[in-house]
């Protein structure tokens, strides 16, 4: 077993961890760059995000597929599925507002919801597969996703949520019609709209969501585009981005 850890100081708790371990070696560095010294049956990692994809994953799982062994090396988690929703929160909308600045509206964030309503069902976003066997690794995306409004309300923003198949049909999950027991590790992202919108009754939601990737960074851009046309968030990743 090779443990490969980034964390300077996660690698010294691992190396005092497995000191009388013949079988483990505790290797520090990115598992971007690593060369291991031979092909692994199994790659286990944990990577996942409140949104699946925000930590990372598909980028760093897609430079450590090399330790497989071709063609039946195992990944777990094997996939991972980002889930989003229209929501009704006023008070993390006017957490984020008091801040009287575009950056902190057009930052997603990790919270726990109590005080909101959903207005529809979540819906599928972005799908990741390890290993990646595409022969052209693209890790941009978008949506365009539809959603029927429950009651009359006003969309403070969106819902962020992921499912995730770790091997063999079993999941873990945070998405609200799946939701796996004990997931407290896991709050939902938040995607705050700069102003609020309206939907009636029956009304539809549209969004429009973006995963962006550069050289140097991941970002993720967000508008609604119906019943009303609001601003994008967060184009090109200038107020929130994660660094590669």
């Amino acid at each position: 077993i090779y443990a490969v850890e980034k964390n300077p100081n996660a690698v010294v708790t691992l190396k005092c961890m497995f000191a009388d371990v013949s079988n483990v070696t505790v290797v520090s560095s990115d598992m971007r760059v690593y060369d291991p010294p031979e092909k692994a049956d199994i790659l286990v990692s944990e990577l996942l995000g409140s949104f699946a994809d925000n930590e990372l994953s598909p980028e760093c799982l897609d430079g450590a597929q090399k330790f497989l062994v071709p063609g039946h090396g195992v990944s777990i988690p094997c996939d991972s599925t980002s889930f989003v929703a229209p929501i009704m929160t006023t008070k993390l909308w006017e957490n984020c507002k008091r801040f009287k600045d575009a950056k902190h509206m057009q930052t997603p964030y990790v919270v726990r919801f109590f005080d909101f309503h959903q207005l529809a069902g979540s819906k599928k976003c972005f799908f990741f597969q390890h290993p990646n066997e595409d022969d052209v690794v693209d890790n941009c995306r978008f949506q365009r996703l539809h959603f029927r409004s429950n009651t009359n309300a006003l969309c403070h923003g969106l819902a962020g949520y992921f499912e995730s198949e770790l091997y063999d049909g079993v999941m873990i999950s945070i998405n609200p019609a799946t939701f796996s027991d004990g997931m407290f590790s896991w709050f939902p992202l938040y995607f705050p709209l700069r102003t609020p919108l309206y939907a009636a009754a029956g009304e539809d939601v549209t969004v429009h969501i973006w995963r962006g990737v550069s050289p140097t960074k991941v970002w993720y851009e967000w508008a609604v585009v119906g019943p009303d046309v609001l601003p994008v968030h967060n184009p090109g990743g200038r107020s929130c981005a994660m660094r590669l």
